[in-house]
Order: C-alpha cells, then sequence, then structure tokens
C-alpha cells in the first residue's frame, strides 16, 4: 500500500526523522508510538503527501512515487486524516462539517449548494458513525465523543485507501477511547482501510494495532507485533531518567 525507503524529513530546515524504511501493507492497522514532540505528527504530514520527504522516496501502490503534483493529488484525494482536536467549525452542523471533507472535489468559490449526491454522501457517512439523528445539530451542541466521530465520518466521506489518525482518544476517556478503538476496528474491515494511527496510549495501541512502530532519537527504534512489545522494547522508547545520587552529609 504504502512504501516509505530511506525517508528522511525536515521543518524549517530541522532534521526531525532521519532514515525511515517502512512498508505498510494494505489492510492493515499500524500504531505509531514514541515520546512526545519526536515527530509522529510530521510523519503523518508526510504519509498524506503534505510535507515531501527531504530525501528518500515515498511510494503508494496505483500511484507510484510521489514526486509530481499529478501524483500527490492523486495520493491526496484517496486519503484522510482524522485530527486529535476534531478541526471542525463549531458554529455549523455535523452534516456541513462532514461536507468540507469533499471541498477539494467542487469549486472552492462555487456559490451553488452542495450537490445532492454530496449530501446524500456525507449522510450516509454520518449514518455510519452513528449521528445520522444529529446531522443538522450545531457541532457545538455535541458531546467530545460526538464529535470526534464527526470527524471520522468527514474522513469517511472521502471513501479514502489510506487513513490516518492523530492522537484521536486524546480528548475522550478511557471508556470511550476504547468504544472509538472498536469503531475504527470495524471501520477497517468493512471499508477495507488501511489505518496509520498515532496513539500516546500504549495499551491500546497494543490491542488495537497488528503493528506498532516506535519513534525515538529522530529514528524507527521498534517495528513489530504488539507481542513483542514488552516493557524492554517500551523502555528503548521511553526511557527513564536516573535517580540523582544521594546527598552526603557529614
Amino acid at each position: 500500500m504504502l512504501r516509505l525507503d530511506r525517508v528522511s524529513i525536515e521543518r524549517s530546515g530541522k532534521r526531525i526523522l532521519e532514515g525511515l524504511d517502512l512498508d505498510i501493507r494494505r489492510g492493515s492497522i499500524t500504531a505509531i508510538v514514541g515520546p512526545s514532540g519526536i515527530g509522529k505528527s510530521t510523519l503523518l504530514a508526510t504519509l498524506n503527501g503534505l510535507l515531501p520527504p527531504a530525501s528518500g522516496t515515498l511510494s503508494v501502490d496505483g500511484i507510484g512515487r510521489l514526486q509530481t503534483p499529478a501524483s500527490l493529488l492523486a495520493h491526496r484525494r484517496s486519503s484522510a486524516t482524522v485530527f486529535q482536536e476534531h478541526a471542525l467549525i463549531a458554529r455549523l452542523s455535523a452534516l456541513d462539517n462532514v461536507l468540507l471533507g469533499l471541498a477539494d472535489r467542487r469549486h472552492p468559490l462555487s456559490p451553488l449548494p452542495w450537490p445532492r449526491a454530496m449530501r446524500e454522501q456525507a449522510l450516509a457517512a454520518l449514518a455510519e458513525v452513528g449521528l445520522l439523528g444529529k446531522a443538522l445539530d450545531p457541532v457545538a451542541r455535541l458531546s467530545g465523543g460526538e464529535r470526534q466521530r464527526v470527524g471520522i465520518a468527514r474522513a469517511l466521506v472521502r471513501e479514502p485507501r489510506l487513513l490516518l489518525a492523530d492522537e484521536p482518544f486524546a480528548s475522550v476517556d478511557p471508556a470511550l477511547a476504547e468504544r472509538l478503538a472498536g469503531e475504527f476496528r470495524r471501520l477497517v474491515r468493512d471499508h477495507a482501510l488501511t489505518l496509520v494511527i498515532v496513539l500516546h496510549q500504549l495499551d491500546l495501541a497494543r490491542r488495537l494495532a497488528e503493528r506498532i512502530v516506535g519513534l525515538a532519537d529522530g529514528r524507527i527504534a521498534f517495528d513489530g507485533p504488539p507481542s513483542r512489545f514488552d516493557a524492554a522494547a517500551q523502555a528503548r522508547l521511553f526511557p527513564l531518567h536516573p535517580a540523582p545520587e544521594p546527598t552526603c552529609h557529614p
């Protein structure tokens, strides 16, 4: 589905990640974990084609190397992202927020109403996440979990092959996080999606994903199944600071 070959990534001239080799299989669930600020979200930006690699190549099945504007556009149209803070417009309805997921498929300055086919597509996406009954409710009135479901519906309406999720459970309680994780698992199965998800909840990553990729020191420090992501592997990603030496007093 998606292959990174010796990819290095920079932001504002600073090298963030280096020498990444990844081959993400179609229909799989891959969790990206690592310390805060290590570059997990930066990696997602490269995976969806928004941040080109500083070096190395990114290739996608059916498209090839993402090196031209046409290849990048084709990849972005077959990808979608669910964000940590939902990235919704609170004054708009759930339906209108989902329709924004299709904004790149019509003229951005069009004064005309959304085409009926697109509205039906958006309503179907809301039904998929159990929010059809709240389609016309302003997002400001929805709970945190409902807002996250609107964000998922906005991604689904694009009918993506690749779904990227950046800390989608960070703002919800553990019980709701488990339910949303189940939703992601079902959507991957029902829609033949490939999911790459950034998580800070390591236990949840082990239960949801079939593969865990751990970042540390700008590189991939772990890549394997959850069964191998044991305490020793986690310690390599999140080393504990040594305790200070005791002070001796005369």
